[in-house]
């Protein structure tokens, strides 16, 4: 079984005051203390900026860029608004809301859902409108361009779920992928999570690159991008999987492997000292996968959070600390096993990094890592 595996949840809740006192100079920090509710956002010097009363914790921005999302209480009652480095409320435009989350600026933008037609659009730092709400759902920016869908109907995954937070998807429609001049780059363009829009390519002719997918654009041109897919199997067949020795294992690693060890839990430890105590047992379950009848599935995701902390790590999570798997996804290799009296999983987890794809963690059933 070899697939690539791609949810998405979409929910609606409610849930502050605040108040500017600056015009934008770089970007602020988050600051909370334990006993108030209040998030103080201070620049790089530590000067206090703005400050932003969060009772029902709706603010999710740990960096103030340039937009980020808040709420206002007034008679009990709460309102959701943007708010700018200016210090303009955004109210007129009703916040995106994803996964019980407000959205988070990317490359300057944040989404907005109209509160009347429920349809999404785009605004820019300055809280204006440059993409109407005319879809029923937009990606954020990634590499100046957007995923949209119009048209379409929302299928709930359970009709009878209790109400709150109904799951669904949008089926139907028509999809396109759009710039953030709501110019249409590509009509019918199938919602791809797999696509790296950062690597687009414009030529004459569809791409022979084996690592790409091509679409045709309204233009006539040929527009190609980079499908994590297809260029993580070739990495891990061509370039990892062949011959594979303790030093080219090294080489392809993250600085640290982060592994999961009874009864302590998650653990980290340098990948050179690490591979050398168990690279044997890696070896033996990655070379399964060269067996025509291997078991295995690969997932597309993003570090998790919880697990990978600190500042090395903050590339890879945008202004709300979400992961960026559009930008640097993380392909997880599941391989099944199965015995006469049990069965069980190993993980094997690679994140793309700028220098490519690099193991950063694995969990292995079935056997002790040393």
């Amino acid at each position: 079984m070899k697939t690539i595996k791609q949810t998405t949840l979409i929910c609606f809740f409610v849930l502050i005051g605040c108040s500017i006192n600056s015009a934008p100079d770089g970007i602020w920090t988050a600051f909370r203390s334990d006993d108030s509710d209040n998030v103080e956002f201070r620049d790089e010097k530590g000067k206090l900026k703005t400050e932003i009363k969060d009772t029902a914790g709706f603010v999710v921005a740990r960096k103030f860029d340039k937009i980020i999302a808040a709420m206002d209480e007034k008679g009990g009652k709460y309102e959701s608004y943007y708010l700018t480095k200016a210090g303009k409320k955004v109210t007129k435009n009703g916040v995106y809301i994803f996964d019980n989350t407000p959205d988070c600026e990317s490359e300057g933008f944040i989404r907005f859902r109209d509160k009347k037609t429920d349809k999404a659009g785009m605004l820019n730092s300055k809280g204006e409108i440059i993409i109407p709400a005319q879809y029923n759902d937009l990606t954020n920016v990634r590499g100046g361009l957007v995923m949209a869908i119009k048209d379409a109907k929302k299928k709930y995954w359970h009709e009878n779920e209790p109400s709150g937070c109904n799951h669904f998807s949008w089926v139907e429609g028509k999809e396109y992928l759009i710039d953030t001049n709501n110019k249409i780059i590509i009509e019918n363009f199938k919602h791809n999570y797999n696509l790296d829009l950062f690597s687009l390519k414009i030529e004459n002719a569809p791409t022979p690159e084996a690592n790409r997918q091509s679409f045709s654009g309204a233009d006539g041109r040929h527009y190609s991008f980079i499908n994590y897919e297809k260029e993580f199997k070739l990495w891990l067949n061509d370039a990892l999987l062949t011959s594979l020795s303790a030093d080219k294992l090294i080489e392809s690693s993250y600085n640290k492997i982060y592994f999961w060890k009874e009864p302590e839990g998650w653990k980290a430890e340098t990948s050179s000292s690490f591979i050398s105590k168990n690279f044997e047992l890696i070896k033996n379950r990655l070379h399964v996968l060269n067996r025509n009848n291997a078991d295995y599935f690969i997932s597309i995701g993003g570090l998790n959070p919880f697990i990978y902390e600190g500042a090395e790590f903050e590339i890879y999570y945008n202004n709300c600390g979400q992961p960026k798997e559009w930008q640097y996804p993380v392909m997880t290799v599941v391989i099944n096993h199965k015995t006469k009296n049990d069965s069980y999983q190993d993980h094997f987890e690679f994140l793309r990094t700028k220098n490519g794809y690099k193991l950063i963690g694995l969990t292995i059933r079935g056997a002790k890592l040393e």
